[in-house]
């Protein structure tokens, strides 16, 4: 520059740092972090980590657990099967067996047999087998309740039940198989209804471009009804619940950004393993532990309310980095002097305060219009 060329120097000097000064950039993330997650805290959703908003933004896949999550977590029984015909007596023996079961299918059949003014009293000796069902001593004889799978395991046909089984499945309905040592004593079936917003749920999240899916412990069959009825696309179904985080992992193995939706001790493994742990509130405390996101409300609907906040939270990030680095790049050469040659000015250190303060307030600006996401 002119004389004196030290003065000039100086003044560039000090622009070019002022101007330079990262404010801005360092703003940009955990500002609208902030915002992002007041807002989602304001509609009953919250983020537990800053980085859980970004890879909720990012994720493809939406797998959600079905009883408790998409259904009402509440099922009622429907249908009794008994293999000499004496309904009654089947119903004692499974709701003995279930009496203090807290499993949401126990209480649906210790409700029944109450309703029939059965009296209920426990059996002894109740060893629950996790995924399969429960073993109980009854007098001198072993009770056994639970899945098809737990049948068989225990050497126990249910080939007479099949038929009528089935029929029970294609109706959305879990089934309980009852026996009693090796011999089968009859079937159940509970009904566990969809929650309202199930399918406005999984309609928006294929809207979204999402891929959605059901994992489940129930038959084939069963879960199949449900994802028919709620119009998800993809059914993962006999899980055993140490099996669900093996059945995420595969996902994420195929190149999937795992979502996972779950409210229930069972569902713990599975919401560690996901890219982000989607828990209910209303669940489990251990679930709620294991969630990267609680949904606070019941309701499905709320994950959409998570997703699109996650969305615009990320959007707007990606625009803050946007404006900060085009700030410092556009300046920092009028800063350094790149102008003067041409026409004589050189930034004042003053307006590059100015302009670092602008920036900055940009950013935060920018930011704040996620509280009207």
């Amino acid at each position: 520059g002119t004389s004196p060329a030290l003065s000039h120097a100086f003044v560039a000097t000090v622009s070019v740092l002022l101007i330079a000064c990262p404010c801005a950039m360092g703003l940009a993330t955990p500002t609208a972090i902030m915002v992002g997650s007041g807002r989602a805290a304001e509609g009953g959703v919250l983020f537990r980590r800053g980085t859980a908003l970004e890879l909720l933004a990012r994720i493809d896949t939406v797998i959600f657990d079905k009883t408790g999550t998409l259904t009402e977590g509440r099922p009622l029984l429907t249908n009794l099967y008994a293999v000499d015909g004496d309904e009654d007596a089947l119903l004692t023996i499974a709701a003995r067996g279930e009496a203090h079961s807290e499993h949401p299918i126990a209480h649906a059949i210790v409700q029944a047999a109450r309703a029939r003014n059965i009296t209920v009293e426990a059996a002894t000796k109740v060893d629950a087998v996790p995924g399969l069902g429960i073993c109980a001593q009854l007098e001198d004889k072993t009770l056994r309740l639970g899945s098809e799978r737990f049948m068989q395991q225990s050497g126990i046909d249910t080939a007479t039940t099949r038929e009528t089984v089935n029929a029970w499945a294609e109706q959305g309905r879990s089934v309980l198989y009852v026996a009693e040592d090796k011999r089968l004593l009859g079937a159940l079936a509970v009904s566990d209804p969809l929650k309202e917003g199930s399918k406005e749920t999984v309609a928006a999240l294929h809207a979204m471009g999402l891929r959605v899916g059901i994992l489940s412990g129930d038959n084939r069959h069963t879960a199949t009804a449900i994802a028919r009825e709620s119009g998800i696309d993809l059914v993962v179904a006999e899980v055993l619940p140490h099996q669900k985080a093996d059945e995420i992992k595969r996902l994420q193995g195929e190149g999937r950004r795992v979502a996972f939706v779950g409210d229930g001790i069972n569902d713990a493994p599975a919401l560690a393993q996901a890219d982000v742990g989607v828990a209910i509130g209303t669940g489990t405390d251990v679930a709620i532990e294991a969630g990267d996101v609680i949904l606070m409300r019941g309701d499905p609907r709320a994950l959409l309310d998570a997703l699109r906040i996650a969305r615009r939270t990320l959007s707007t990030i990606r625009g803050n980095f946007f404006w900060a680095y085009a700030y410092n790049v556009a300046l920092i050469p009028v800063a350094a002097g790149a102008l003067f040659p041409i026409t004589g000015l050189l930034l004042s250190p003053m307006l590059a305060a100015g302009a670092m303060s602008v920036s900055s307030l940009l950013v935060v600006g920018n930011s704040l219009r996620l509280k009207s996401a």
